[in-house]
């Protein structure tokens, strides 16, 4: 068999595996080292290719896919430099456990460390940001390669899906030349029969024996303030299982604007959503301090509700996590569950309605839901008040959303004025944001790929620094197309800077923190076919993204503001929660 038979045969392996194992989606990025995996990805009939060309933005895009999704999905471009450029979407990947199939082409190994073009060391190149790695073998087509090359692409596809899911990095030194036969007779002959996967890989669910449950039953009974909070997680059916379990253990649920909790269809008085408002002011306050925390998900957005962990370090702290994690900033936890949190919550509900009902202190209770209440109003009229700040078009977008919309906030200030306007209640939406790493940068590209595979509105709330950090990205909504309506808070610089104690030091602050760039993106927008229009001081938001959305295609919606003057009136805002969540002969 001559090279192109053997180079096509085990590819072709590689490429049907996958498919047979469920990957639907591959991004591409154009390079010749690539070419035999690109082809045949595009020859499969149950694989779709989407063609990238800027590597970076086409890791994010990929990433809002397997956000979106779920599953797995691939990423493929050629050697180099291309291969580095997939680096910040990956680490993000890693933190936010999603998975991702990163394949890179490579030279082979005849051809590194001695000044071959477009050739470095990418063996092991994303660290300990994948989950497994690989560097496969050359291309063989013997019955023993080819079964090879099935075993490797299921346990790669298995062990991105494998919770916790997480990116993993197959690296492909190939030799020229590099055109497959896609003519070859019987191209994906070699799997097993009726397109059954080569291997498949059955991954059992974590549960807690009553043995192990039944010292931490004990504990509940003994416990008359306890809080349960979520962080961010994408997972419906633990955020309705989460509800359940604080209104029968009586625990206010603080639930984060990322963990599906405020806006997944579930009202009850035991949500509290407004927690970031009142905690500002309220962090040493013994009417507030908790005997015991439960947490699930990853950390909360808001610095309050940590900084409220930190002075109370005597509270005794469970994090419940599925993926053998260890997501504790706060360094405060006592007890860590390795297990499903959905059952989790299912047993302990289970185990309690057998026995007498929790104790309940009822005045500790109705503090936190008082407060909740009260900042929750402050906020609301402030989000319908004249004064042009950040916090009203957070207000407004939400407002425009029809049920089943993905909200996707960029970080800095959009991730933070959803925590404080994003309220309990309304129709249901699904909550994203790039928050493993919280870069701002591949938001625009993470947002589209979303968008690919999701057929209800998406909204993209982002700064103009994260807008500008990835225009690239808007080529995919021109290539495919997709519709994406973006709302830029454009305050010219770095805004979330003005909350922060730099902003004191004037004679630096605007060159350092604030970083002005004065562009006009109408033109930008334009040159990838999309529709630009400005809304100025005294216009409502709400109609011009709900015609947005209704129109489809791309929409960049351009608001704005003033850097000074939004955190002035945020501070304004902060100080009426605090005057309303006092209470007479309550301190």
């Amino acid at each position: 068999m001559n090279h192109q038979d053997e180079l096509t045969y085990y590819l072709a392996a590689f490429v049907d595996e996958w498919a047979r194992l469920g990957l639907k989606h591959v991004v591409v990025s154009p390079g010749s080292r690539s070419t035999p995996l690109a082809m045949l990805f595009a020859a499969h009939p149950q694989i779709q290719i989407w063609m990238h060309v800027d590597e970076r933005s086409a890791a994010f895009f990929a990433l809002g896919m397997a956000k979106a999704e779920k599953r797995p999905v691939g990423l493929l471009c050629t050697s180099g430099t291309a291969a580095a450029n997939y680096y910040p979407a990956i680490a993000e990947a890693w933190h936010s456990r999603i998975p991702l199939l990163v394949l890179t082409a490579d030279r082979p190994h005849e051809l590194r460390e001695v000044g071959a073009p477009q050739t470095m060391r990418q063996q092991g190149l994303y660290g300990s940001f994948v989950k497994w790695y690989q560097e496969v073998a050359l291309p063989e087509a013997s019955p023993t390669m080819k079964r090879y090359a099935r075993t490797v692409a299921a346990r790669s596809f298995s062990s991105a899906t494998v919770t916790p899911q997480a990116p993993v990095h197959l690296n492909f030194p190939l030799r020229e030349p590099l055109i497959p036969r896609l003519d070859a007779p019987e191209l994906w002959r070699e799997g097993r029969s009726e397109g059954n996967p080569y291997v498949t890989v059955t991954a059992g669910s974590k549960h807690m024996e009553l043995v192990q449950m039944e010292p931490l039953l004990k504990r509940l009974r003994e416990i008359e303030r306890g809080l349960i909070i979520c962080g961010p997680q994408e997972d419906r059916e633990l955020a309705q299982t989460l509800v359940h379990l604080a209104e029968y253990l009586r625990y206010p649920l603080l639930a984060d604007p990322l963990s599906q909790v405020r806006r997944g269809g579930m009202t009850s008085e035991w949500i509290i959503d407004s927690y970031d408002a009142f905690l500002r002011h309220g962090l040493k306050d013994k009417r507030l301090s908790p005997q015991l925390v439960l947490r699930f998900g990853a950390m909360p957005v808001s610095k309050p509700l940590l900084q409220f962990l930190q002075v109370h370090p005597q509270v005794e702290t469970w994090m419940v996590d599925d993926g053998n994690g260890w997501r504790d900033p706060t360094l405060l936890v006592q007890e860590v569950i390795w297990t499903d949190p959905v059952s989790f919550c299912g047993q302990l509900v289970s185990q309690l309605t057998t026995q007498p009902a929790i104790r309940a202190n009822e005045e500790w209770e109705m503090e936190w839901g008082r407060r909740n209440r009260d900042a929750r109003m402050v906020v609301s009229d402030f989000g319908g008040s004249n004064h042009h700040f950040e916090g009203k078009i957070m207000h407004e977008v939400i407002e425009a959303l029809p049920p089943d919309a993905t909200l996707f906030v960029g970080n800095s200030m959009p991730i933070r004025d959803l925590d404080t306007f994003l309220h309990s209640g309304g129709s249901p939406i699904q909550v994203m944001a790039n928050r493993g790493v919280n870069g701002i940068d591949g938001l625009v590209s993470t947002a589209l790929g979303v968008s690919a595979l999701r057929e209800e509105a998406v909204v993209l709330v982002v700064g103009d620094l994260s807008f500008y950090h990835d225009l690239n990205g808007l080529i995919a909504a021109k290539l495919y197309p997709l519709s994406l309506t973006i709302v830029v808070v454009n305050n010219d610089g770095g805004g979330i800077f003005s909350f922060l104690p730099q902003a004191k030091q004037e004679a630096h602050f605007e060159t350092l923190f604030g970083t002005p760039l004065g562009l006009d993106y109408e033109a930008v927008v334009r040159m990838y076919e999309g529709t630009f229009q400005r809304v100025v001081e005294g216009e409502a938001l709400t109609p011009r993204v709900q015609t947005a959305i209704q129109t489809g295609g791309l929409n960049v919606i351009e608001v704005r503001t003033e850097r000074t003057f939004n955190a002035n009136i945020h501070r304004q805002m902060w100080e009426a929660v605090e005057q309303a969540c006092q209470y007479e002969g309550r301190g």
